[in-house]
């Protein structure tokens, strides 16, 4: 009697299909794959802003470079090649050299008063204090304001005579002090940096409570224990560890104030007798209101290269403890 099978009787052909092993690419085949695959992801993602960057940064500045070697008025071809010229004109320009003492005028004041003043914000709104919340949406609801809303709000707070400025002085007895604010040269730049004061201390209060916020508070706990009072544990304790916040917010203050000039721009235009004017708002009358175009390009070009070297310098000296330890190689894994 035949035994039953349990299966299908499988031939010599499918029994030696089943015996052979897949072949799998070697592993240097397969990590070059992934290699490809991953550098095809990086691209899809930085092609496009790569792309963006030079055509809205890179080309831009390529094209101020060269139009500061002519002197052209933006209308018509550009072939009056004049060389240097464009930029021995200008360090030889006493306006515009006066419009780089105003950006350090500017600088100087941020750092000296500007900041501190916001630190001194930040600490007292870190403190538990009622309505903390609303004093911190107040004090930095004019940084979201636009410049030029906020410029014409302050033009209208220091009209003469009839400004709310004006009044509140004549009520303090200082009468000597009215009209001037932007229309004297010696109260004009103190004024504008009154505005940008209001303007930006607040977006600068943030970011120290910001820091303020991440210092664990075991470490002024322990200061406290050890006997240090308000000010040594501000001053050993609270400071250096708020030190990268305040770099970065210096670094913020300077570019802003060598790049200023919506606030100056709908104020005073330059004025009175360019005693307001800065470097932007000089690149800015010369291309559009004089059609110097070449001219104008230079100033660009000296104001890109002072911003430049700052940044870099800044970075490379300043910032590089902070930096340090944020950028990590292959070799550190």
């Amino acid at each position: 009697m035949a035994t039953p099978t349990k299966g299908p009787v499988k031939g010599p052909a499918e029994e030696r299909t089943e015996n052979v092993v897949p072949v799998r690419p070697p592993a240097t085949a397969r990590s070059l794959l992934r290699g490809l695959a991953s550098w095809a992801s990086v691209a899809w993602f930085l092609v496009p802003a790569l792309v963006l960057f030079l055509v809205f940064v890179l080309a831009p500045i390529a094209v101020a470079v060269r139009t500061g070697f002519f002197k052209w008025g933006g209308i018509g071809p550009m072939d009056d090649f004049v060389g240097f010229e464009n930029y021995t004109k200008l360090f030889a320009d006493q306006v515009f050299l006066g419009d780089m003492g105003r950006g350090l005028y500017l600088i100087v004041l941020s750092i000296t008063v500007q900041l501190p003043f916001a630190l001194f914000t930040a600490v007292l709104l870190n403190q538990k204090l009622r309505g903390r919340a609303v004093y911190r949406m107040l004090f930095f609801a004019p940084y979201i304001l636009s410049g030029v809303v906020t410029a014409v709000l302050f033009t209208m707070i220091f009209l003469p005579g009839d400004g709310v400025a004006d009044h509140l002085v004549g009520a303090l007895g200082l009468e000597g002090l009215q009209g001037k604010w932007l229309a004297e040269p010696s109260t004009v730049m103190p004024t504008l940096f009154l505005v940008m004061t209001w303007k930006y201390f607040g977006f600068h209060m943030m970011l120290f409570l910001a820091g303020l916020q991440g210092i664990p508070r075991e470490i002024l706990d322990a200061a406290s224990i050890d006997g240090a009072g308000a000010w040594q544990r501000f001053r050993y304790v609270t400071l250096p560890l708020l030190g990268p916040t305040i770099r970065i917010s210096v670094f913020l203050s300077v570019i802003g104030a060598i790049q200023l000039f919506d606030l100056v721009w709908v104020m005073t235009a330059g004025g009175p007798n360019h005693s307001s004017e800065t470097m932007a708002l000089s690149m800015f009358q010369f291309g559009f209101k004089r059609y110097q175009v070449g001219y104008a390009s230079a100033i660009s070009v000296v104001l890109f290269m002072i911003s430049l070297v700052f940044s870099l310098f800044y970075q490379r000296y300043v910032l590089r403890r902070d930096l340090s330890g944020a950028v990590t190689t292959g070799g550190g894994r």
